[in-house]
């Protein structure tokens, strides 16, 4: 038997997790676990959602948070902690800071969405709005620590907090013991990196597979690379996930522990988010449903049984609008056109008798009747749609020039 050095021993153990769940027995729920037919149908096996959505500050980042500063020492509770974060690992500093008596504050960009700060202010944080990047958030929270002594929170990067996200793993494993599969979102690293040295420690035979969003997937040149690299300018709807570099400690584990990192579209994403709230009736954020996301893109791919983590619910109210219009279109269920036509009395009426025939659901008119682009007796009217798929979008495209209109997108 070989005995490794201290310097070779992981950061993060079982133990380390084991440990973790009994710290956070009466502060984290354990989420429910539901079955989804749908997947389950596509997959060719039973898929299952594990729903940290439905966790108190609605995501997985009470567990770590919680974790790292119960295991801060008393005088560095007495400073106080800092943090910075666009929305959710905002709000699980600030709930388990105020539930270890621990005073927080938390950085957040200027453009954050307002429900997340007025949440992040009620669960007891003090919010200061900086910078209109992430990037320029965490350096001024990091300067706040540097001069005022408070204990900086990482939200990834740190033994603790992992240990703490890798308690989501030992609940799968509680819920559905034959699970074969387990797909979770990645940003920085260390929810996956958790769930890995949970799951693998106690079932090596699962596969764990990481999702990113293709617009913002440091991981995979990282990985190739050996070593964290950066990503320059990442994009994505999926802000819980859009990460320009992963954290030292979880790429180790997630280099050594995950099967696989693939990436979804932000189509993917939007369906994936339409799918949940149909479907399934779960308010479920673009970062939560990338696992989702890459079972609709590749169903064959996973086997099963599946357990798919919704990592988190928390989303803009008007972000959810744009998506879902997002995924609507996607699917072919949505079509905006402009039309031009003779500015004349019955015009409208015409044209709207059209699209009743073939039985198109308008959700907005625009009518434009004063445009330098606009000859003297035209108008041009801009239509939003709901359709039944892209064969009925075709459909109506087809009604509307027989008609004699001019469909100009």
């Amino acid at each position: 038997m070989t005995h490794r050095t201290a310097a070779a021993l992981p950061p993060v153990t079982l133990d380390d997790v084991r440990g973790a769940q009994k710290m956070l027995s009466g502060v984290a729920r354990m989420t429910p676990m539901e079955g989804s037919r749908r997947l389950s149908q596509l997959v060719g096996s039973p898929v299952h959602f594990k729903c940290e959505n439905l966790q108190r500050t609605g995501s997985f980042k009470l567990r770590g948070a919680y974790v790292r500063i119960a295991g801060l020492l008393p005088e560095q509770r007495a400073a106080g902690v800092v943090a910075a974060s666009a929305g959710n690992h905002a709000q699980g500093v600030a709930l388990a800071s105020s539930l270890l008596g621990v005073r927080s504050t938390v950085f957040m960009p200027k453009g954050a969405p307002l429900p997340k700060i007025s949440a992040t202010r009620d669960y007891g944080a003090e919010v200061r709005l900086h910078g209109q990047v992430v990037d320029e958030t965490l350096a001024a929270a990091q300067e706040y620590a540097a001069s005022t002594g408070a204990v900086f929170i990482h939200p990834f990067d740190h033994p603790d907090i992992i240990a703490g996200q890798g308690t989501v793993g030992l609940e799968i494993l509680e819920q559905c013991p034959e699970v074969r599969t387990i797909v979770v979102g990645i940003g920085g690293g260390g929810l996956a990196a958790g769930i890995a040295v949970a799951v693998k420690a106690l079932r090596p035979d699962v596969r764990i597979v990481g999702v990113q969003a293709a617009g913002a997937a440091a991981y995979p040149p990282s990985l190739a690379a050996g070593r964290p690299v950066v990503l320059a300018n990442p994009a994505t709807m999926a802000d819980g996930i859009k990460v320009g570099r992963p954290g030292d400690v979880p790429f180790g584990l997630v280099a050594d522990l995950v099967d696989e990192v693939r990436t979804v579209s932000e189509d993917e994403l939007s369906n994936a988010l339409l799918l949940c709230l149909e479907r399934a009736k779960l308010v479920v954020e673009p970062a939560g449903v990338s696992p989702v996301a890459a079972l609709l893109s590749d169903p064959g791919a996973f086997e099963g049984p599946v357990v798919a983590l919704l990592s988190g619910g928390n989303v803009d109210p008007l972000l959810m609008q744009r998506i879902l219009r997002h995924g609507m279109a996607a699917q072919g269920r949505y079509l905006a056109v402009r039309i031009r036509l003779t500015d004349r009395p019955g015009a409208l009426a015409a044209l709207l008798g059209v699209l009743s025939v073939v039985d198109a659901n308008v959700l907005d008119v625009s009518h434009v009747r004063t445009d330098p682009r606009l000859g003297l007796t035209e108008a041009e009217v801009e239509l939003h749609l709901e359709t039944k798929g892209p064969e009925h979008c075709a459909e109506v495209g087809q009604a509307l020039r027989e008609a004699g209109y001019t469909v100009i997108a």
